[in-house]
């Protein structure tokens, strides 16, 4: 929770009496912190850390010594020398009233209700509830609501007005698409004139209810919530690494909810990281391994699959040379996989191996490319630049720490092509087409070293536009220059990244990349690139080689090829596709099932350079294997030396440079410098591809819930902006 004083208080400390306990506070802060801090529980409903403060429930009232009546623990200021007693009989006395009140109108249904066990307003109805109600009217009933394919509005009897949902849309999502209409007895929770709630952090007003008011319609009547076993993994989607609870019933995986961790993801999570488990039970999983033949695909077994593709990729080596095999690999496989990929490719003798399928530059990295600067930083910067990225779109949780940096008084500049709601003030938004960003980015250079009189980098013209952003970001303190999608996939990459260091050294500000995906960084860290001579995956994705090996991807989807792929690989002699779904089904020869997140071991490395393991939270379905043991069982069948891995962790052991115990992430290798680029100020054709929230992998394709959202059906990017 945000310090609530005044900013010459901010350091300041004053002591209170809680329970016969002292206990030290910030001035400012509320009982409700003062208790937090020394572990003592006052009941409450509508107090939630992470949002501003409503006072709404009442049910945290506390004896407060001098104060006539009981006093609400979230909204009352400390005050030196305060004696506070929560345990008290005026105290119990005052929470087990407001209870009854809350119980007036709720209906019994805790038998069916979704909620049942996990229920705050259950819990406490057990200590402060009565047996029985003074109260005969009869019940007041609201009528359920639709609010979309994700939160389910049916039960909005059982609301208490607590409004969390409400504050938490205009706080933390920035979008307010619930409200409280009417009063008294009719007030009530609803969306605005029957809308639905479309934002992508939507998912995260299910886990703030505190009653059973608003549930998940694609978990609903599933499963108990004590039916359930719990266990952590690891987001495989953007790049923030969100740490997960996954909760399984019978081996198989039924819901997805936050693991709470302050410097990743805090208590949030996106809704494709929420919702994306229905892809892992859909009817497009692969099962078995599969041959064409015939034009027809067969279902064979693994020694038949694997035998199949060492022989072909021997008889192409023989024929073509071991330059005509290559590997496209997904940002989204563990580091395990990523390495043991490439791995494989160089021992075949090829250095033909690349993550980057929508990039159109392929520079040589000087270091690990990453963002630059620390997440939790993000909450606290003063200014930011942000050149070509969707941010509310692309990545939800990153957006929403900007927007609380915004909420303190930072100010948000933007260079892109479209004007875009990010659900928050933005102070200047420079607009241009996609090729012409390096000219944009330029300007904003030039207007910079006018006001510091130095020479540019490049040549500039300091528009109005330019030199407010200029002025923006040589204000403040914390700065950023963040880098999106658009301007990593983008055909003068190395450009703008070039002016984005030289503008972030002038003004004091760090420099990184957002990145794509959940092992982006990973991708780097493993090898999963280019090596001397080898081609890049815009080279293989024109058709160069004899055979390919596609790990965890669909070039159709996850390229900037699109679907000219199919052509570009009819040359080919043998495409293996590794997946855990039927796909690929027009350019592949041979699909091996693999293991999504859920159903192997593995790491993933966020944009910051944290590495977080994982195990697997189910067994795998049908011949579904991990792609590590598939990749290091192609090794041997082959001969290759030095692939002699029992489990993941000897993978792992086996990448260098990463961190020991203790270590927060790969600062050794992360760097964003730019030493031998040139800034080219030509324009370029092609725009760059970047992937919509609800395409970015094939898990987030494949969730049924997901894709009959607004923002899946707004499938198609907004046009650029002319020159």
């Amino acid at each position: 929770m945000p310090f609530l004083g005044r900013p010459d208080e901010r350091q300041k400390m004053i002591e209170i009496e809680l329970d016969g306990n002292k206990v030290e506070i910030a001035k400012g802060s509320m009982i409700m912190h003062a208790a937090n801090k020394v572990g003592t529980y006052i009941p409450h409903f509508c107090y939630h850390k992470k949002l501003s403060i409503a006072a709404s429930c009442r049910m945290c009232l506390v004896d407060v010594e001098k104060m006539p009546k009981p006093m609400p623990a979230c909204a009352t200021t400390v005050a030196p020398g305060m004696i506070v007693h929560s345990r008290s009989d005026k105290a119990i006395k005052a929470q087990q009233s407001v209870m009854e009140f809350l119980l007036i109108n709720h209906p019994l249904d805790c038998p069916i209700c979704d909620q049942g066990g996990e229920c705050l307003l259950q819990d406490l109805a057990v200590g402060y509830g009565a047996s029985s109600s003074r109260y005969q009217e009869e019940k007041r009933v609201v009528t359920g609501k639709d609010a979309g394919p994700l939160i389910s509005m049916q039960e909005m009897s059982r609301c208490i007005q607590c409004t969390r949902c409400v504050r938490f849309g205009q706080e933390i999502a920035g979008v307010m698409e619930l409200g409280m209409s009417n009063r008294g007895e009719h007030a009530e929770i609803e969306t605005f004139v029957g809308q639905t709630i479309d934002s992508e952090l939507s998912g995260n007003m299910i886990d703030i209810c505190p009653v059973g008011a608003l549930t998940s319609k694609p978990f609903r009547y599933s499963a108990r919530t004590w039916e359930l076993a719990r266990r952590k993994s690891i987001s495989p989607h953007d790049s923030t690494g969100s740490n997960l609870i996954v909760q399984v019933k019978n081996n198989r995986v039924m819901r997805v909810v936050p693991f709470e961790n302050e410097a990743v993801n805090e208590c949030w999570i996106a809704d494709r990281d929420r919702f994306s488990y229905e892809a892992l039970n859909s009817d497009e999983r692969l099962t078995t391994p599969m041959l064409k033949q015939g034009g027809n695909w067969i279902e064979v077994d693994w020694p038949t699959a694997l035998a199949y593709v060492c022989k072909g990729l021997t008889h192409i080596k023989a024929d073509h040379g071991a330059a005509a095999i290559g590997t496209l690999v997904s940002p989204h496989s563990t580091l395990e996989e990523l390495f043991l990929a490439g791995a494989l490719t160089r021992a075949l003798g090829s250095q033909n191996v690349d993550y980057r399928l929508r990039h159109a530059e392929f520079p040589v990295f000087e270091g690990v490319r990453y963002l630059g600067a620390s997440i939790a930083s993000l909450s606290e910067l003063q200014r930011v630049l942000v050149v070509g990225s969707n941010l509310r779109k692309d990545h939800p949780l990153f957006a929403q720490r900007i927007r609380q940096a915004v909420r303190k008084g930072g100010a948000v500049n933007v260079v892109n092509a479209t004007a875009q709601d990010w659900a928050m003030p933005i102070a200047n938004t420079l607009l241009a087409p996609s090729a012409t960003w390096v000219q944009a980015l330029a300007d904003v250079a030039a207007a910079v070293a006018s006001a510091k009189g130095v020479a540019a980098p490049a040549a500039g013209k300091a528009t109005d536009v330019a030199q407010a952003i200029a002025a923006s970001l040589l204000s403040g303190e914390r700065k950023a220059v963040l880098l999106g999608n658009a301007a990593a996939h983008h055909a003068r990459a190395s450009s703008l990244l070039a002016l984005a260091n030289w503008i972030g050294t002038q003004t004091g500000a760090s420099v990184g990349y957002l990145t794509e995906a959940a092992n982006t960084v990973g991708a780097q860290v493993a090898g999963a690139l280019p090596g001397s001579g080898g081609l890049n995956a815009g080279q293989m994705l024109d058709g160069a080689l004899k055979a390919v090996l596609l790990l965890n991807n669909e070039p159709e989807f996850d390229s900037a090829k699109g679907a000219a792929v199919a052509q570009a690989f009819a040359s080919a002699e043998m495409v293996v596709t590794l997946s855990p779904f039927k796909c690929n089904l027009d350019i592949s020869d041979v699909l091996l099932p693999i293991a999504p997140f859920t159903e192997t071991s593995g790491t993933f490395v966020n944009a910051e350079g944290r590495v977080q393991s994982f195990h697997a939270v189910v067994k795998a379905l049908g011949e579904t294997r991990p792609a590590w043991k598939v990749l290091r069982v192609l090794a041997n069948m082959l001969d290759l030396p030095g692939f002699d891995y029992a489990s993941s962790e000897d993978v792992l052991k086996q990448i260098g440079g990463l961190p020991g115990d203790g270590e927060p992430n790969l600062s050794a290798q992360l760097l964003n410098n730019t030493t031998h680029a040139a800034v080219d100020l030509s324009p370029v054709e092609l725009a760059p591809v970047v992937a919509p929230i609800y395409a970015l992998d094939s898990l987030v394709r494949r969730a049924a819930s997901l894709q009959l959202t607004a923002d899946a059906k707004r499938h198609a990017v907004t046009p650029e902006v002319k020159a």
